[in-house]
């Protein structure tokens, strides 16, 4: 059992302010048991967390003490159980306790009348009265206090910056460790906090370096601030950082608005795809910046999109997409070719343009900024894993978008934007570009097919494998090179076309 999390509550307001940010640690199959006496301010917690999950202060949270259950469709679904009439444990199981566990969160006030039933992973919240506040006890297993002690860290920084009185509310989550909020604070305009964690070493995979080392994702948010510099330093619409904890990986940002590149039912905006693309040709017509100061004697080296970083990602077709598509693994003859293949299409590009590749520029990174003119209009965020490179890697991931179909035409239109806003670039080629353009889109999404599978497999996350048709359509597209035939012929060797 790890060290219990212990808190002095001055008042009711610091109850309300722990439910909200116990709202942000919590997660699906979590059972919080809130014991203490009448009074001690289980069911303030209890009530601010569920309106903290509805973003909603005027939810309506009635006390359970006659139903025995409340039941709310938030964004993470939760039960609140108050078990003080509960006659025998086993009515636990007719509240429908397992089934509210296993697709949501339980609030369970008066734990104790049921205590040998609930699960072991349960995390017990003690409040006792001490003067004229409360004293509450937080205990359970280790990933849940941690999960809780990060979201406490938050509200300390916050403090910190003078944001005491600050409203936090989930914004988003992504298929990294970071996640996302929404800061409200009395007299001044909304803003974004983003919580970026350093990342965990994973197994080492080759000359003693983990997938992050070897494909060069960021692992801290030292490359965020960095890329973020040089970009609003160049004239682009990347966020001001307002507040940093670089160690413990938080940044409190300005948030660019809501309105994306997709209209209401998900499909691409043409005029915002174009401008998007438009906005890459003038950022590949600046020179890249390899070594940026963020302060503190810090500088950041943008890494270069080498050899070994490109590999390494086509290596999760072979690792996962391929034993998940065909039942069985790669043999070591079909390593052995695909390697041989990708040394040869890697070793085109050795001539080819480079500059800084924002990395994963598409359709959930992209803010449109109407208010704003020209390519100020296109807001980046998420680029902490830039690299330098061979610009139509970029390119090839907005046309490409791996979340959204864009269809041929749109895609005939943005290359042509692109190429028209680079053709008075020195040493710019469209021939190369669009062979370019080829190889890195069957780079990106020999890539993709395998993190679907990884996520899915690995990481709980089933529903991104509703990209893999258009990720491998994508791949498709990208095989019809001329240059693209070894790829393509080790493809149907290996029965994936």
């Amino acid at each position: 059992m790890t060290t219990p999390i212990d808190i002095l509550l001055k008042d009711e307001a610091a109850t309300k302010t722990l439910g909200e940010d116990l709202a942000l640690a919590v997660k699906i199959g979590d059972c919080l048991a809130l014991s203490g006496d009448l009074g001690a301010g289980k069911s303030t917690l209890a009530r601010a967390l569920l309106r903290a999950l509805a973003d909603d202060d005027e939810l309506e949270v009635p006390s359970p003490t006659f139903t025995l259950v409340q039941s709310y469709p938030l964004r993470i679904p939760a039960a609140h159980f108050d078990l003080y009439r509960l006659s025998d444990v086993s009515e636990l199981d007719e509240l429908g306790f397992d089934e509210a566990l296993s697709e949501g969160i339980c609030l369970v006030e008066w734990p104790e009348r049921a205590e040998s039933a609930l699960p072991k992973t349960t995390i017990t919240l003690s409040f006792t009265h001490e003067g004229d506040g409360r004293r509450v006890i937080i205990s359970g297993y280790e990933a849940a206090l941690s999960r809780i002690g990060r979201s406490l860290s938050i509200r300390n920084f916050l403090d910190f910056s003078g944001y005491s009185d600050a409203r936090r509310r989930h914004l988003s989550g992504d298929a990294s460790a970071r996640a996302y909020e929404t800061i409200s604070t009395r007299g001044r305009a909304p803003m974004i906090l983003m919580d970026a964690p350093r990342h965990k070493p994973g197994p080492i995979l080759e000359d003693g370096k983990y997938y992050q080392q070897l494909a060069h994702i960021a692992e801290d948010c030292v490359p965020f601030v960095a890329i973020d510099r040089d970009l609003r330093a160049k004239g682009f619409s990347a966020p001001e950082i307002y507040e940093s904890d670089l160690d413990a990986g938080i940044l409190l940002i300005e948030d660019l608005g809501r309105d994306g590149v997709l209209d209401a039912d998900g499909k691409p905006i043409a005029e915002r795809y174009i401008e998007s693309v438009r906005m890459l040709a003038a950022l590949h017509a600046q020179k890249a910046t390899p070594k940026i100061a963020v302060g503190n004697g810090i500088v950041h080296t943008v890494p270069d999109f080498d050899r070994r970083a490109m590999k390494i990602e086509t290596r999760l077709l072979l690792d996962w997409y391929l034993p998940w598509k065909r039942g069985e693994p790669a043999s070591s003859a079909e390593r052995d070719d695909y390697a041989a293949v990708w040394d040869g299409l890697i070793d085109l590009l050795a001539t080819s343009e480079t500059n800084l590749l924002l990395r994963d520029f598409h359709s959930p990174n992209i803010i449109w900024r109407e208010q704003e003119a020209g390519l100020k209009r296109i807001g980046l965020i998420d680029f902490q894993d830039a690299m330098i490179g061979p610009t139509a890697y970029d390119v090839a991931s907005l046309t490409q978008d791996a979340r959204v179909t864009i269809e041929p035409a749109l895609t005939a239109r943005m290359l042509e934007a692109y190429m028209a806003g680079r053709q008075e670039s020195s040493g710019f080629d469209r021939e190369t570009f669009l062979r370019d353009w080829h190889i890195m889109s069957a780079q990106r999404n020999c890539k993709l097919v395998g993190i679907w599978v990884r996520l899915m497999q690995r990481d709980g996350k089933p529903g991104y494998m509703k990209h893999m048709p258009r990720t491998f359509a994508y791949l498709e597209t990208a095989l019809t090179h001329p240059a693209l035939a070894p790829l393509k012929d080790w493809c149907v060797r290996s029965g994936l076309l």
